[in-house]
Formats: C-alpha cells, sequence, structure tokens
C-alpha cells in the first residue's frame, strides 16, 4: 500500500462518519415532524431509535467502499461483479433489517398497542425499507465509482507531469553535459592540463550529486543553491578571477520547494551571454525574496548587454525547458520573465508559489 493510499483509508472512516451522521439526523427529524403534524408530542424515543437504525449501514459502508474499488466492472467481470455486489447487498439490507426489527420489538418507537415481535416487525418492515436500502447502496457504490475514476485521472496526469519533467531533464543534461565537455576541451587546446582535470573532477561530483536526485521534481531552495555552488566552482575552474559570484538569499527561505536544476541554467546562461562575451569578465548574481505568498529568485550579470536587443527571444533551450518545466508544476501560478534592468545589467526573475518542504 502507498503512502497515499494509506491517507486515503486513514480519512475513509470519519468521512464515512460524518456523512452518516448527516443522513442520520435528517431521516429522523423528518420522521418525528411527520409524526408531530398528526399530532404525537412524544418525540425522543422515536427520533433515537430511526437515528441508530442506520448504524449497520454505517459500519458496512467502508467494506462497500473496498469491495467496489477491488472490483471493477468491465465487460469480462461484470456478471461476478454483478453477483458480488448483489450478495452484498443483501448481507447488508437483512443485517440492517434485523437490527431495524430488533429496535422495534424492544422500544415500540410507534407506539403500538402491544410491542411487536422480533418476526411482527421484521415482516412490517422488509417491503418498505428494501427500495431506500437499494437507493443507499446505489449512492455508495455510483460514489465511489466517480471517486475512484478521479483518483485515476488524477494519477495519470500525475504521471504524464512526471513523464514530461523527465523527458525536459533528459534534455537538459545532455545540453549542459555538452556546454561543459566544451570548456574542458578550450582548457586542453590552451594546455590548462591541470584546469581540465579540475574541471573534469567536479563535473564528476556534481552529475554524481545530481544523479541522486534526478526522480525528485522538486527540491528545496537550500539544495538547490548547494548544486548551483558546484557547478559555479567548475565554471570558476575555466573563468578563474573573471567570474564574481554571490547569492544573496534569506536563510527563512532555504526551506522552500523549487524545481529540480531551477537556478542551474539561469546562471549557465548568465556566464554564456554575461561574462563570457568580456574580457574582463563580469558578477553573477543570484537573489531571492518573499512577496505576497510568493518565491521571487532572480539572476543577473553585467556582462555586455546591448538594450536594443529583445531578451526573451534569446531564451536558448535552457530557459525554454524551464519555463515549460514551471508550467508543469505550478500553472499560471508561475512566471519566468527575461529583462534589461534599469541599471543595464540582464536580469531573469522567476516567481513561484511559496511552499515550504
Amino acid at each position: 500500500m502507498t503512502e497515499k493510499d494509506a491517507r486515503v483509508r486513514s480519512l475513509r472512516w470519519p468521512t464515512v462518519a460524518a456523512i452518516w451522521l448527516a443522513g442520520g439526523l435528517f431521516d429522523a427529524s423528518q420522521t418525528v415532524l411527520v409524526m408531530h403534524a398528526v399530532g404525537r408530542h412524544d418525540w425522543l424515543e422515536l427520533f433515537g431509535t430511526q437515528f441508530i437504525s442506520w448504524l449497520p449501514w454505517v459500519l458496512a459502508t467502508p467494506f462497500i467502499i473496498d469491495l467496489t474499488r477491488r472490483h471493477s466492472i468491465t465487460r469480462r467481470t461484470a456478471l461476478r461483479t454483478a453477483a458480488l455486489h448483489l450478495a452484498s447487498f443483501l448481507t447488508v439490507s437483512l443485517a440492517a433489517e434485523a437490527w431495524y426489527a430488533a429496535l422495534q420489538s424492544f422500544f415500540n418507537p410507534w407506539e403500538y398497542p402491544s410491542s411487536p415481535t422480533f418476526v411482527e416487525a421484521w415482516n412490517t418492515s422488509l417491503p418498505y425499507q428494501l427500495l431506500p436500502y437499494l437507493i443507499v447502496y446505489a449512492l455508495i457504490l455510483t460514489s465511489t465509482y466517480i471517486a475512484a475514476a478521479r483518483e485515476r485521472s488524477a494519477r495519470l496526469n500525475e504521471e504524464l507531469s512526471q513523464a514530461q519533467l523527465a523527458a525536459l531533464r533528459g534534455q537538459m543534461e545532455p545540453h549542459f553535459m555538452f556546454n561543459t565537455l566544451n570548456s574542458i576541451a578550450g582548457l586542453v587546446r590552451e594546455q590548462r592540463n591541470e584546469a581540465a582535470v579540475s574541471m573534469i573532477v567536479g563535473l564528476s561530483e556534481y552529475l554524481r550529486r545530481s544523479t541522486q536526485d534526478s526522480h525528485r521534481a522538486q527540491v528545496t531552495l537550500a539544495e538547490e543553491v548547494e548544486y548551483l555552488q558546484r557547478y559555479v566552482d567548475i565554471q570558476k575552474v575555466r573563468f578563474g578571477e573573471r567570474l564574481q559570484f554571490s547569492v544573496d538569499i534569506p536563510p527563512e527561505m532555504l526551506r522552500a520547494q523549487v524545481p529540480n536544476l531551477l537556478l542551474q541554467p539561469l546562471v549557465e546562461n548568465a556566464i554564456k551571454h554575461g561574462v563570457g562575451r568580456c574580457v574582463a569578465g563580469g558578477a553573477v548574481r543570484v537573489a531571492g525574496l518573499c512577496e505576497n505568498g510568493s518565491l521571487r529568485l532572480s539572476v543577473s550579470n553585467d556582462g555586455p548587454n546591448n538594450p536594443n536587443d529583445e531578451p526573451v527571444a534569446h531564451t536558448g533551450v535552457g530557459l525554454n525547458n524551464l519555463r515549460t518545466r514551471l508550467r508543469i508544476l505550478h500553472g499560471d501560478e508561475s512566471e519566468l520573465q527575461l529583462r534589461l534592468a534599469p541599471s543595464g545589467e540582464a536580469e531573469v526573475v522567476v516567481t513561484l508559489p511559496l511552499r515550504e518542504a
């Protein structure tokens, strides 16, 4: 049993009890009001027996739900499933009728001249109770099938989203590998062999950590910053003092959930289009803040930027990939903007719903 299934089961009893409590109160109140209208004022005993007469159905409902979930109706199993439900309906109905007959014979809530025997109460009420019992069983059955169908649909959508995220991650990693290996090849051509070896070691460590969490669609911001620092360490082997890097994120934000590999493609883009184009290098800054229940993360660089460029056009594989992942995970609650800041810096701002791990 999965953790989600266990959680659903733990919620089932309170939900069933609450629904039957409301139904029992309605049925008992309606019966008392009708009897009051015809001149009967001693209502407490009648109300109590009518209310607890549904107890067998309360106890049986979770088992009917389990039976319905285990034996869905398909073309191949329709007859067997129908037979199981017919047997279940008859068993629960007879048990409920026996309970109701026992209440009538013991309490005589309808105030007959003499208390009816169990057999008399059974024979009197059974024809009238079968139709309500059939309606109740059909409602439980239908509600369970509808809920199960919705759960299957939600599970399929979740699996589809996970498959899409895995595919996008698979697209992302070769892109990252290609750029990093090109950098290593450049170091080798420049005969900076020690730097190339250091970069290979850093790449190996980064990929090892990344692979360990490849199944997770989201990680904490603290983990994401840690992964990002490993990536920047790799790039510093290539750029040396030309690359300045800083992170300004309040500690209380580090427990927030963010998409896995959110910051790395943004910083990679900033290095490629900013620091990498400037002979003197430049600075890449990562900042974060909370605003109106949202998490805003920005990555900016002070490399050469042409104000006449249309920033959104230069998105590349990394940012397009990230936009798609944000849309899958958060829909309209997320946003990614690529713009020129008033200071002339290129800046990418990601807005996410603030959710702690």
